[in-house]
């Protein structure tokens, strides 16, 4: 009796017969793929092993190990190999943990000029340093083993991830107070706030946006044509005509934002701004301005202006890298996904004409930024 008629039939079902063909006529797979398909297929079909010997042009040995293995345990063992190693290891967890070191300092800090490794260059470092180190089976390392050691504990040197480190001490208390004064202004804007103060308060939220590019066009812009083209087309090309700074105050009580457009944002500037507030304003009311720590705002000039006008400015500090408490953000973020955004002109003067303009057309229908979630533990 032949080994053909010990071997029991292959049944494919429906499912598993049109992945065996799909991949049988495949021409991206793996050969080993293609061939292990086409044995199966031939095989269910009660071709003899001869047959498919000559039709597939593999070995015995082959067909039959593909069959057996396809009997005992399912086509998708027989079509996909796993890995295996013939031999014990010969780089050892110690090894490993060296080069897991090694990925974990800096290129510099081996005197080199890169900042981070590259896999290249990692792998240069292992096999200079191997010998030295006691593990001189590493000295003839190959990409792929460090890659392995490497993915083994999820690692990727190459990589930057960003993070925002603390700085401010009080941060949690000055976060605390910005969000009282957003509170306190939700109260007035709803008439529930206790009216105790003897003096009107109005607060405003104050930041600059500088670095506002005054981009031209080198070539005019192509309008959409109906039926052809279905957006604007625009040139590659494009002139600079410098920048120009955005200081802007948002009234947190109207929505309305006063705003001055600058080619600088100095002490100088920002004094001009706190002047436009004080003459918006009634005299007798005190003006509560919510801002960062940028020089312009704490300068010698500023504080002389400031003495000038007693009682008349309070200034709430927002915490150090702590921007998004700022409700003008908001501000500057709605500008720059309106009419900055894609932006072309001339010069710096219609630039700064077009941003008043945007900023006028806010001012026509204003929204009231709110500050929507309080947390109780802090308020």
């Amino acid at each position: 009796m032949t080994r053909e008629t010990k071997r029991a039939p292959l049944v494919l079902s429906d499912a598993h017969r049109q992945v065996l063909a799909d991949l049988s006529g495949s021409r991206t797979a793996p050969a080993r793929e293609v061939e292990r398909a086409n044995v199966l297929l031939r095989y269910a079909d009660g071709i003899s092993i001869s047959e498919i010997q000559r039709q597939v042009g593999v070995s015995r040995p082959t067909i039959y190990k593909c069959i057996d293995k396809a009997l005992s345990a399912g086509i998708q063992v027989v079509l996909k190999d796993t890995f295996h190693s013939p031999k014990a290891p010969e780089i050892l967890a110690d090894a490993k943990a060296w080069v897991v070191n090694l990925a974990c300092t800096k290129p510099k800090d081996h005197g080199l000029a890169a900042e981070l490794w590259t896999l290249s260059a990692l792998v240069r470092q292992v096999r200079t340093s191997a010998v030295a180190t006691g593990f001189p089976r590493l000295a003839q390392v190959g990409k792929t083993t460090v890659w392995r050691i490497l993915q083994e504990q999820n690692l990727k040197p190459h990589r930057v991830r960003y993070y925002l480190e603390k700085r401010d001490p009080e941060f949690d208390r000055k976060m605390r107070e910005v969000l009282l004064v957003y509170q306190e202004v939700a109260l007035y804007r709803e008439g529930s706030a206790p009216h105790l103060e003897t003096r009107p308060i109005y607060t405003v939220s104050v930041d600059e946006k500088p670095g506002v590019q005054a981009i031209g066009l080198t070539a005019p812009d192509l309008p959409p044509i109906p039926g052809k083209e279905t957006s604007v087309a625009r040139d590659y090309e494009y002139v600079r005509h410098g920048t120009l700074s955005i200081l802007a105050a948002l009234d947190l009580h109207t929505g309305e934002i006063i705003a001055n457009v600058e080619p600088r944002h100095r002490s100088r500037e920002f004094i001009d701004l706190l002047k436009r507030l004080d003459a918006h304003y009634p005299a007798d009311a005190v003006i509560r301005v919510v801002l960062d720590n940028h020089s312009a705002h704490i300068s010698k000039e500023t504080m002389a202006y400031l003495a000038t006008r007693p009682g008349r400015f309070e200034y709430i500090h927002t915490p150090k890298h702590g921007s998004w408490l700022n409700l003008v953000e908001c501000a500057f973020s709605k500008m720059a996904r309106t009419f900055l955004r894609h932006i072309r002109v001339t010069s710096k003067a219609e630039l700064k004409e077009r941003v008043l303009k945007g900023i006028a057309e806010f001012n026509e229908a204003p929204v009231p930024f709110r500050w929507k979630k309080f947390d109780l533990e802090l308020v």
